[in-house]
């Protein structure tokens, strides 16, 4: 399949977009050590089953993760743990400059 540039850069900005929330970055790193259970990752949350449920809906449209039935259970798990590398890439020290800029900005404007 080839893509083109535009279709990359979507792909791209639907990938970060699912990233952008804190509850969508919660539930990757809850994924982290294997499958898990809408049961499981609601309780971890502590939100309602269908706000779960929209973002997992959300990160499944990125691709990020996929989902089996196992009788009435939905059982969710990472497509490919590669995305640990983006997320952990922003790390404290790229946090610390990141938030140094934006203090910058903001006294400065």
């Amino acid at each position: 399949m080839s893509s083109t540039p535009k279709t990359v850069h979507s792909l791209k900005a639907k990938v970060f977009y699912a990233l952008s929330d804190s509850y969508r970055l919660e539930i990757l790193e809850f994924l982290r050590d294997g499958e898990k259970c809408v049961c499981k990752i609601v309780p971890h949350l502590g939100l309602i089953q269908p706000v779960v449920s929209r973002h997992l809906k959300i990160l499944k449209n990125a691709g990020l993760v996929r989902c089996r039935k196992d009788g009435t259970k939905r059982l969710y798990s990472i497509t490919d743990p590669r995305i640990y590398s983006i997320i952990d890439d922003v790390s404290p020290s790229l946090l610390d400059v990141l938030t140094k800029e934006i203090l910058d900005y903001v006294l400065c404007s």
